[in-house]
């Protein structure tokens, strides 16, 4: 067959082409061992300490990710994406397995717990961004909202998987069988990482090394946060994003188990309120995966925000719990949708260059600064109340939503056929 005729043949769908089938079960063991490991530092740190201790153990990673997002975006960009997440995966598997060795051998203090949540997060602030720019290296540009979907499916497995299998291995060997099976799981992502074959980079753009690594750090995150502020999509998509992350992940992680203890549904009902708003989100992610796009991306991002804020506001006037439990698979069905696009936008306007430190902006949010709310949330909940927390949070969210049916430039992007 000619070169020609190879050129004009359409790509394969992204449930089908294997180098996205590849990075799929990388993605999903690492998801699974982010899972396993979050148990077995929480069982272990609340074995060696207080509840508070063990608290700001969990919290301990919240901070390092939070201050080296950014850089980490411009590392991704030097170096290459696989390369990134390929060194992070495997310093992950490194650390989980140090971990185990060492509750095999004694029993360590709290600091050691602290150092390597510490250590955890500094690594996830150079994953992330990286993970957030691979995609287009291994799919065509108009399969990478059906990726997005794939993702979004596998970060539900990842969950749904993960507890039950760091519970079964902390009941069968303690926090070391569950550090250990964490390890594995970072391995099992490493060989289907390195058979990744990378799709060539439009011409003028750089290549798998990335930028050339000899200029200030400062510089190139200066130019990927002015390609982002003179971008007419991105731009504005920015601050859509952080208003919505801001809005949203307080009062949907600390106000959930809050409403649980006040309506009296116990533990089980927080399990059932994080069951319906996973399988919604999980609906959002298999619908993007199954379809491909969605049309009028901007407009239909833009309303799923302001319907999903009316059904987090929902939330805080539900009388029982599977009426809750119904608002929180809307919730989950249209904030999946919302977030799907927001990913599936960012990779297909941004210049692959950048993608790395955009990928980083776009996480800065919800992982890193909207964690470090939950506190507040927590403490705006005992003074006024579960339901204006749910209120002012779900006014938020209202408001990037808005602001995103607005902006006419982020109104009517589209995904690419």
């Amino acid at each position: 067959m000619s070169a020609a005729v190879l050129a004009a043949a359409p790509p394969r769908p992204a449930h089908r082409d294997p180098q996205v089938l590849r990075w799929l079960g990388a993605y999903t063991a690492s998801t699974v061992g982010d899972s396993v490991y979050y148990l077995a530092l929480s069982w272990a740190a609340v074995s060696s300490g207080s509840p508070a201790q063990a608290g700001l153990v969990m919290a301990a990673s919240a901070v390092p990710r939070a201050l080296l997002l950014l850089f980490g975006g411009v590392i991704a960009d030097r170096l290459g994406p696989r390369r990134v997440v390929l060194a992070s995966d495997t310093a992950r598997c490194l650390m989980t397995l140090g971990l185990a060795a060492v509750l095999l051998a004694t029993s360590p203090g709290l600091w050691l717990l602290a150092a390597a949540a510490l250590v955890f997060g500094a690594v996830d602030a150079v994953f992330l961004p990286a993970v957030g720019a691979l995609p287009p290296r291994i799919a065509a540009r108009d399969q990478l909202a059906r990726v997005q979907g794939l993702r979004g499916l596998a970060y539900r497995m990842g969950s749904v998987l993960g507890a039950p299998l760091g519970g079964l291995a902390v009941a069968t060997g303690g926090p070391a069988s569950a550090f250990g099976a964490a390890g594995a799981l970072f391995a099992l992502s490493l060989p289907l990482l390195c058979a990744l074959r990378l799709r060539p980079l439009p011409t003028g753009e750089k290549g798998e090394k990335g930028e050339k690594a000899d200029g200030p750090v400062l510089r190139d995150l200066a130019d990927g946060l002015r390609h982002l502020r003179g971008h007419r999509v991105l731009g504005p998509l920015m601050i859509t994003v952080l208003l919505a992350d801001l809005g949203f992940v307080g009062p949907l992680n600390v106000g959930l188990a809050l409403l649980a203890e006040q309506r009296g549904w116990g533990a089980p009902g927080i399990g059932w309120l994080l069951a319906g708003f996973g399988a919604g989100a999980g609906a959002a992610s298999l619908l993007l995966a199954v379809r491909g796009r969605l049309p009028r991306a901007g407009a239909t991002l833009g309303w799923t925000m302001i319907l999903g804020a009316g059904a987090v506001a929902a939330l805080a006037f539900a009388p029982r719990l599977p009426v809750a439990v119904a608002v929180a698979v809307a919730v989950g069905l249209l904030a999946g949708v919302s977030g799907a696009l927001c990913h599936a936008l960012v990779q297909t306007e941004c210049d692959p260059a950048y993608l790395g430190r955009v990928s980083a902006v776009s996480s800065l949010g919800s992982l890193g600064l909207a964690p470090l709310g939950m506190p507040l949330t927590g403490a705006a909940a005992g003074l006024w109340g579960t339901g204006p927390v749910f209120v002012a949070g779900a006014a938020v969210c209202a408001l990037s939503g808005a602001f995103a049916l607005t902006v006419p430039s982020l109104r009517r992007a589209e995904l690419p056929r």
